[in-house]
């Protein structure tokens, strides 16, 4: 065996011969540093087997011999987590959420960790704070009193040794980035660390059935730090999202195994720790009666939400009129704009416009195409959309309404509400669903049809 130098960028993990000042993969300047790596002279050696003398041992099995084992899936202690996660916890899973420090990330698993523990045996490994400091936030959390087991260790070998002698159901890992293997040489949080530390704990927890959940940073740009095989690895990635000057926090699966990705679930930031919200269209529905608001259907995952879209026209006083988006693309924004310009005559490249989404939820649908167009438009011509309207469709670049998915599910959604007129893509077959919801359904091939209807007026009239 030989050992040779090896340069492993610390942003994306490429491996190299030589040093270089920038990374040829993702670009990062300074990022190489020099590791030693063993080598062989590649070739597969086995001892005792040879096929001349006796057959290889078959370990595959018929697909249709397998028998069917049902998933007990463990609860969380939340009703949104169980939603985002699929339905609960899958034993010898691994789970990462990641987020923006101070987002409350481990107040949310320090606080589903305490409900859990009632039922299962439940270990909550500490790498950033000492045990004090995580019992003066459980008290602070009001933690009630249960068998949960805290363990404040960075060292890998030691928080092995722990989950193999302790067995736990469920163990959480906060964070990822702060554990460290002795045998590397490298800092804690590097690649290399945060490799081989989820590969040992990931070996562990499908050995012995344990859920594992790791706590996880994310860089400046809002990735989640470490080598982008982390990711691969586990089975789940769930972001937890929030604006620090709002008391709501968005919980979304990224990636799942077990269960429907771009699943969304919602918790409100309260003095003793996070709440969740059942109905989350009432935090996005602000109930507004003004020009430039229109409403809209958005589908996350599995669920409907009632959200309202504010738009905000006015004559530039710049030589290129702005255009901004919060919680929607701003590429989407301009095609929209392009789109009533060209097919409804509406001088919109002279006007500065801004587009909000109620309640700092991202919507990234095409669904919403119309709202943002009904919005724009109302706010344009100063009228306001009739109350109780929903609008949803997709728009085209020749100003035709396209269909969009799950629209029944919407519908029941707004009709929960209350609300009684929607406007939706021609064609759509859902009269029947209309009648029987008592729900007033307007039917438009184009965006200018969709409008009149949704207005009442021609917006495209200069004297409307």
């Amino acid at each position: 065996m030989r050992t040779a130098s090896v340069y492993v960028c610390q942003s994306c993990g490429a491996k190299t011969s030589q040093f270089f000042g920038r990374c040829a993969s993702c670009g990062t300047w300074n990022s190489l540093v020099e590791q030693v790596a063993h080598s062989t002279d590649g070739r597969r050696r086995s001892n005792s087997f040879d096929p001349a003398v006796e057959p290889a041992a078959r370990r595959s099995m018929a697909m249709a011999s397998l028998g069917d084992q049902p998933v007990c899936r463990l609860a969380s202690g939340y009703d949104e987590l169980d939603r985002v996660l699929g339905g609960g916890l899958v034993p010898g899973s691994m789970v990462l959420v990641g987020g923006d420090p101070g987002i409350g990330k481990s107040t949310l698993l320090l606080q589903s960790a305490t409900a859990m523990a009632l039922q299962h045996s439940v270990l909550y490994v500490s790498a950033e704070e000492s045990a004090q400091q995580v019992k003066l936030r459980w008290l602070r959390l009001e933690g009630v009193a249960s068998d949960l087991q805290l363990l404040a260790e960075t060292d890998l070998e030691l928080v092995l040794q722990e989950l193999e002698a302790l067995r736990p159901a469920v163990a959480i890992i906060d964070s990822i980035q702060a554990l460290h293997d002795g045998s590397l040489s490298s800092a804690p949080g590097s690649v290399a660390q945060v490799r081989e530390c989820a590969a040992a704990l990931q070996r562990l927890a499908k050995r012995q059935d344990t859920a594992l959940i790791l706590v996880g940073h994310v860089t400046k740009e809002g990735m989640l730090a470490g080598p982008k095989v982390l990711e691969h690895l586990v089975d789940a990635v769930l972001t937890f999202e929030g604006d620090r000057f709002a008391s709501h926090r968005l919980l979304r699966a990224v990636k799942n195994r077990f269960g429907a990705t771009h699943e969304l679930g919602v918790f409100e930031m309260q003095g003793k720790g996070l709440a969740e919200v059942g109905n989350p269209s009432e935090l996005f529905l602000k109930g507004e009666s003004a020009s430039g608001v229109a409403t809209i259907v958005a589908f996350e995952g599995t669920r409907s939400l009632v959200v309202d879209l504010q738009a905000l026209v006015g004559v530039t006083s710049y030589a290129s009129p702005r255009r901004t988006a919060t919680g929607l693309g701003t590429n989407r924004l301009h095609q929209i704009l392009a789109v009533l310009e060209k097919h409804m005559g509406l001088p919109l490249s002279r006007y500065d416009c801004y587009l909000a989404v109620a309640g700092g939820l991202e919507v990234e649908e095409p669904a919403a195409d119309l709202g943002v167009a009904a919005a724009v438009v109302s706010s344009y011509r100063d009228l306001m959309l009739p109350k109780g309207t929903v609008l949803l469709g997709e728009l085209g670049l020749g100003g035709q309404l396209r269909p969009v998915g799950q629209l029944g599910q919407r519908l029941k959604e707004a009709v929960r509400l209350g609300f009684h007129r929607a406007v939706v893509p021609q064609g759509s077959g859902l009269g029947p669903i209309g009648e029987e919801l008592e729900l007033e359904l307007l039917e438009a091939a184009s965006v200018t049809e969709a409008l009149v209807m949704a207005l009442g007026v021609n917006p495209a009239d200069d004297g409307c």
